[in-house]
């Protein structure tokens, strides 16, 4: 069966209700714990043990970033869910409103990747010693960039440049 949406249930599922749900879990996580926060990010060496205390500074960080990571997980649920509500009988401009919104985001999910495994420096392969919010970092990463790609390739859902020639070409023909 041929696909109607440039955002079909799955993708919007995954970007418009999963990633929002992770975004805001982990800015109402820094919010009430945002030493625990900061200190599960990444292994402590054993000679080097985590702060008793951090510095005011540290603890705004760590709620600014919270804050940003929800509302990209915001910007997600509103822009996708207005291009589905108001661009559903123009399906390649769906597409390009949501290729603008989920190209960056692959590029950062990219990125979010590669800088953390670089942080870790020399325990980035030590994965014993993950806390399990790294490991939650990883995998729930890897939740999210691979559906991104997958849309990118156009996997289940409507390609214009695919799909729109087919139904143009369709059409003239059943003139």
């Amino acid at each position: 069966m041929k696909q109607t949406s440039a955002i079909p249930d799955f993708y919007y599922f995954i970007f418009a209700v999963y990633e929002p749900f992770l975004t805001f879990t982990g800015f109402i996580g820094a919010i009430i714990d945002p030493q625990g926060t900061h200190n599960a990010q990444a292994p402590w060496r054993n000679s080097s043990p985590p702060p008793a205390t951090l510095p005011q500074a540290t603890i705004v960080t760590i709620i600014q970033l919270g804050h940003v990571c929800a509302l990209v997980g915001a910007v997600n649920c509103f822009i996708l869910s207005a291009a589905r509500r108001h661009l559903h009988d123009q399906v390649a401009l769906q597409e390009r409103i949501a290729f603008a919104l989920l190209t960056p985001l692959m590029v950062g999910d990219l990125l979010h990747l590669y800088v953390t495994l670089w942080a870790l420096g020399d325990q980035r392969w030590n994965f014993r010693n993950w806390s399990p919010m790294l490991w939650a970092t990883i995998l729930l990463g890897l939740t999210l960039i691979i559906p991104r790609i997958a849309w990118h390739l156009g996997v289940g859902r409507y390609v214009d440049s695919r799909d729109g020639a087919t139904s143009r070409s369709y059409m003239r023909e059943k003139r």
